[in-house]
């Protein structure tokens, strides 16, 4: 059997899309359980990440943060 696609850059790209959506779920569902207000923008903003590292620092951020503006505020990375 055949499992070179599974080490492919394809396959990696999936992956780590995969790792970034959940982490994007991740960060919207932890702030509304928090009762934090996020704006249909913040909302895209998130929505719209792919980077993971970024999305980690706002996931990290979201734990303790007053409102949706302080986990996006500033640059990442």
């Amino acid at each position: 059997m055949d499992l070179s696609f599974f080490q492919s850059q394809t396959a990696q790209k999936l992956r780590a899309e995969g790792r970034a959506q959940a982490r994007r779920e991740d960060v919207l569902l932890l702030l509304d359980h928090r009762g934090v207000e996020v704006s249909e923008e913040e909302r895209e903003r998130v929505a719209g990440c792919r980077d993971l590292g970024t999305l980690d620092v706002w996931f990290a951020r979201a734990v303790t943060a007053a409102s949706a503006a302080e986990v996006l505020a500033g640059e990442v990375g």
